[in-house]
């Protein structure tokens, strides 16, 4: 049992109490939010064993933090370090008060634990909670405010794989626009979650940080799990969207369109992308009765599908062509472009009607008659292939004909029954035409 005189009162009122049996090592201890393990024996102030993992020879882990476990467990834990060993004296306010916890534990009873701390995981900040962000928090901040969207973010970060820092540097940004500054997308997520004040050290796998490519530059691998220190020095206060009227959100949306404009003009596609999005979200639903928010949302669509098709995705390019469509049925532009992205993904009688849409609404439309041709050629050399293909089918067949005993052609192209020859070469017609369906 604990000594009284070796006790730290980690409540301030003697309602739990820890005597340190083993010293851990290192000076981190788990934070909030953190999986931690370790091994227990529970008993009551008698010695009698009520409870004990050690003897199940099977780990506790719980989150720190979450009020899954008795107070006193989530106030001791918090302090102990790796491979740290000690006995926690809990009162009954901070164990299972009152009500006990029948049969082992009666009403009212002071506890006491021997804990030895295995191990901790980071508080897991991904977006799919799946470990591929943990956060470490090395010093806390009493200040509770952290980026929000579009806020103004200063913060110091310090990049290392495998012990060795490949970059340290200042960072200011608007927050959801790191990568502008090649901050990788694990940090600004965890960035949501950090403090001002606060530094935490951050565990990134390789999706949120530099993938399969690896970052030639800081010299890291492909599918390299990289960490950060980071401290958060200040942010400023993100757009509070609810708060916004209808011209309040029509003004903040124009900004977010010059934003994606500036990105587009530097080739970043998928930031300019990001922008347009938060444009065309800020809008107010009043497309119909407001012209303003009309246009707005027509450039915006627009704008998108040509990012889109600037990165070479075309089904997501033509989804966005059809809202500018549903918004107007007759803008050119977007029927080119949606003729464009149906050229590119073989949808050729669509693309043809896209195209002779154009020149109906511009009779003088080159581009458009160019591509009609164009269309219409393709067509062409499918039937053509389809033809021929069709052809050497039947040559197969004739060809085993000869081989086999003669019989019938309505015989061999009959699956069962009496077919008529027709009828047998419709079926081949449609299985011909499903196969080039699954091709495309």
């Amino acid at each position: 049992m604990p000594e009284e005189s070796k006790k730290i009162d980690l409540s301030n009122d003697g309602g739990v109490l820890k005597e340190i049996l083993k010293e851990g090592t290192g000076s981190e201890t788990p934070n909030n939010g953190c999986k931690v393990s370790l091994h227990y024996t529970g008993r009551l102030v008698d010695g009698t064993e009520f409870d004990s993992s050690v003897s199940r020879n099977e780990p506790f882990e719980f989150e720190l933090g979450k009020g899954r476990v008795i107070k006193a467990f989530d106030m001791g834990v918090a302090t102990m370090k790796l491979g740290e060993r000690c006995f926690l004296t809990c009162a009954p306010n901070y164990a299972y008060g009152a009500a006990g916890s029948p049969p082992s534990i009666p009403p009212d009873s002071t506890l006491i634990f021997e804990l030895e701390m295995l191990g901790w995981k980071g508080e897991d900040l991904s977006p799919n909670q799946d470990g591929s962000i943990e956060r470490t928090i090395l010093e806390q901040s009493e200040k509770k405010r952290t980026p929000s969207d579009g806020a103004f973010v200063k913060a110091h970060i310090s990049g290392s794989f495998e012990g060795r820092v490949f970059e340290e540097r200042d960072v200011e940004f608007d927050y959801g626009e790191g990568s502008a500054i090649n901050l990788i997308e694990g940090l600004e997520i965890a960035l949501e979650k950090i403090n001002v004040g606060e530094t935490s050290k951050i565990k990134i796998q390789s999706k949120y940080a530099f993938g399969l490519k690896g970052n030639e530059a800081f010299k890291i691998p492909p599918n390299a799990t990289v960490e950060y220190i980071v401290k958060l020095n200040d942010c400023g206060k993100g757009l509070e969207e609810w708060k916004l009227s209808d011209a309040e959100r029509i003004d903040e949306a124009k900004v977010y369109k010059e934003k994606g404009t500036n990105y587009f003009k530097k080739e970043n596609w998928s930031l300019a992308i990001k922008m347009y999005n938060k444009c065309k979200n800020l809008l107010p639903n009043s497309a119909d009765s407001n012209e303003e928010v009309k246009k707005l949302k027509i450039a915006t669509h627009s704008n998108i599908a040509l990012c889109h098709q600037k990165s070479n995705d075309n089904f997501d390019a033509k989804q966005e062509c059809n809202a500018v469509l549903a918004l107007d049925a007759n803008n050119v532009k977007a029927l080119y472009r949606r003729g464009q992205c149906n050229l590119i993904i073989n949808e050729l009688d669509e693309a043809l009607d896209d195209f002779q849409k154009v020149i109906e609404l511009e009779p003088g439309n080159k581009a458009a008659a160019n591509h009609v041709l164009i269309c219409k050629q393709k067509i062409k050399e499918n039937k053509d292939k389809e033809k021929k293909l069709y052809a050497n089918m039947f040559t197969k067949l004739a060809a085993h004909d000869k081989e086999t005993e003669p019989i019938r052609e309505t015989d061999v192209l009959s699956k069962c029954g009496e077919w008529s020859e027709e009828d047998a070469k419709r079926e081949a017609e449609l299985t011909l035409e499903r196969d080039n369906v699954i091709m495309i």
